[in-house]
């Protein structure tokens, strides 16, 4: 069984387009999606419909969530409220009931599927090694996969504390039996420096995972923000990875 992991689309269609362009390559089984279809770019009706026809499952992230109404758009300041008011009026009523019939968390082939953690499925960054021990604690099963941190990652249980880990480059794991947390990093909004966009394969035949990186156009991606009226900020933070 192989599958190939995305999150954190954001409505970047272009990063989308590409990243799927390269899972066809892949021969894998199945798609999984971490969440947040939506937020920041300028095609939210588009990746929704694209991922939630292509994937076998598909979380709601913490924009989904807001956007479809469940979350109160209060809780987003700056760039994302705005980018979330703007695709609450840009997604159609068939999108929109299609983010509000999925949810932050999941199961698949004995795989634990969280938007953001196990403890806080909406919310937590696990982005350091002691959130990370935390969280392999409450696994049910030996492999969890999260997105939200837009930064590919990828722990397993150490010492004391603090799990062993950190950041991905792309390239291949042997998991063997050992407990494993891995974030495939984000398609849309890439935010480790790397512009490319990112995603993950799971063979959990073989027991590896792999960290991919495309390249996609990134000045169409930046085009569509502008001319949506979308704030020039979320543009040019595209092209720095950030």
């Amino acid at each position: 069984m192989k599958a190939a992991i995305i999150s954190d689309v954001h409505g970047n269609l272009p990063a989308l387009e590409a990243v799927l362009s390269a899972i066809d390559g892949e021969r894998v089984d199945e798609l999984w999606c971490l969440g947040d279809l939506v937020g920041y770019n300028a095609d939210p009706e588009a990746c929704t419909l694209a991922v939630i026809e292509r994937s076998q499952i598909c979380l709601a992230g913490n924009h989904d969530l807001v956007v479809n109404g469940s979350i109160d758009l209060s809780v987003f300041a700056h760039d994302a409220a705005v980018a979330a008011r703007w695709s609450q009026k840009a997604l159609s009523a068939h999108a929109l009931e299609l983010l509000q019939a999925l949810s932050p968390e999941g199961e698949r082939e004995g795989v634990d599927l969280y938007h953001a953690s196990p403890r806080d499925h909406v919310w937590e960054y696990v982005i350091d090694n002691r959130t990370a021990q935390a969280c392999l604690k409450l696994l049910r099963h030996d492999l969890c996969l999260i997105g939200h941190s837009h930064v590919p990652l990828r722990y397993r249980p150490g010492p004391d504390m603090l799990a062993v880990g950190g950041y991905s480059e792309p390239g291949e794991l042997e998991l063997g039996d050992g407990r494993w947390i891995l974030n495939p990093g984000s398609v849309g909004q890439p935010r480790d420096g790397d512009p490319r966009a990112a995603y993950l394969v799971l063979d959990l035949d073989a027991r590896t995972a792999t960290w991919r990186r495309v390249d996609y156009d990134i000045a169409r991606a930046q085009r569509a923000i502008v001319e949506a009226g979308l704030p020039e900020t979320l543009a040019w933070r595209l092209g720095e990875g950030r």
